[in-house]
């Protein structure tokens, strides 16, 4: 399984936990992330991602981030391709940053892009992405079933 996880997800365990969402978030984030650890599931990183760690201000925040932000195993690059697909979803209503993220993750053939940023999830699920968009709360939970059903434990 290979995850991409945009810059929410990787900031969402070091945000205000006092709100059940947040928390909810952070802890299906961390799980994920220990998963890939692991190395049962792979993180995905990329330039993308890179380029806005870079953007941080907050140098605490920064060096936490980078910490699960490490954990990726590979990286993948933009392409002309993927900058293709980007326009296409910038007409289709991402932010020019978010259509960068889907779109080099579904050029690289991702599993699932992940994200905590609902406005991102709303468009991405209406502009035609070729791979599954979701909370990780939720895509957390789904893979848990799968498990389950295949036979599998969930460790």
């Amino acid at each position: 399984m290979r995850i991409y996880m945009d810059i929410c997800c990787l900031n969402r365990p070091f945000d205000d936990l006092s709100q059940d969402r947040v928390y909810l978030e952070a802890e299906a984030i961390l799980s994920i992330l220990s998963r890939c650890e692991k190395a049962d599931w792979t993180l995905v990183a990329s330039g993308v991602l890179a380029y806005e760690l870079s953007n941080l201000s907050d140098a605490d925040k920064l060096e936490q981030v980078q910490m699960l932000y490490a954990i990726s195993k590979e990286r993948v690059q933009l392409t002309g391709q993927a900058e293709e697909r980007a326009a296409f979803f910038q007409k289709n209503g991402l932010k020019p940053l978010d259509s960068l993220h889907v779109a080099v993750a579904e050029t690289s053939g991702v599993d699932v892009f992940l994200t905590t940023d609902d406005h991102l999830l709303r468009r991405a699920n209406k502009a035609d992405v070729k791979i599954k968009v979701a909370n990780p709360v939720i895509w957390l939970m789904e893979a848990m079933n799968d498990e389950q059903q295949s036979g599998n434990q969930f460790s």
